[in-house]
């Protein structure tokens, strides 16, 4: 059976930094799973990243992204265009980020072999609980990127009926800030 990780990353308490978090919560409210996937909400790694994408034939990735565009735009990623640019040296505890992880994979043989980036353009990354209009816009279409890139590798997560609510525990801890 294939081993496939869905997996957010990013900071709850840095503004749009929590969209990986947002989006995961809300796959885990909305979507059952079969057995063999695994919804990860992995934070900000570092260099732990490659722990959680040890073992899996393939894996979805759920974050901002540090790319030109308009604010709330989703951009997806696929192994080979993760790995066109030359790694970037750590600059913060978020880093390494998931183009280090990959490169050092790569080149220990232990990389899955299908790797997606579903990310979307940050308009405010800083301190603070909430994520910007654009990006909290973006939630629900990146949710359907996920599911349609999970179905391009043949998993077909099936609706919750009815659905549960996103436990966005960190929302409610800074008083429902939005």
């Amino acid at each position: 059976m294939a081993r496939i990780g869905v997996l957010g990353i990013g900071n709850v308490l840095m503004g749009d930094d929590a969209l990986g978090a947002h989006v995961l919560k809300r796959l885990e409210a909305g979507w059952r799973f079969p057995a063999g996937v695994a919804l990860v909400e992995a934070g900000t790694p570092g260099a732990a990243l490659t722990t959680h994408l040890e073992g899996l034939d393939a894996v979805v990735v759920v974050d901002t992204v540090k790319l030109s565009g308009q604010p709330g735009e989703i951009r997806v990623l696929d192994k080979p265009a993760l790995l066109a640019r030359k790694p970037l040296l750590p600059m913060s505890p978020h880093e390494p980020g998931l183009r280090e992880a990959l490169f050092a994979m790569e080149f220990e043989g232990t990389a899955p072999p299908e790797v997606r980036l579903v990310g979307v353009v940050p308009a405010r990354v800083e301190l603070g609980v909430g994520l910007s209009a654009p990006v909290k816009a973006a939630v629900a279409p990146a949710v359907a990127e996920v599911l349609r890139q999970l179905a391009s590798l043949g998993v077909e997560p099936a609706p919750r009926e009815p659905a549960l609510e996103p436990d966005l525990w960190w929302e409610a801890s800074a008083g429902g800030a939005a």
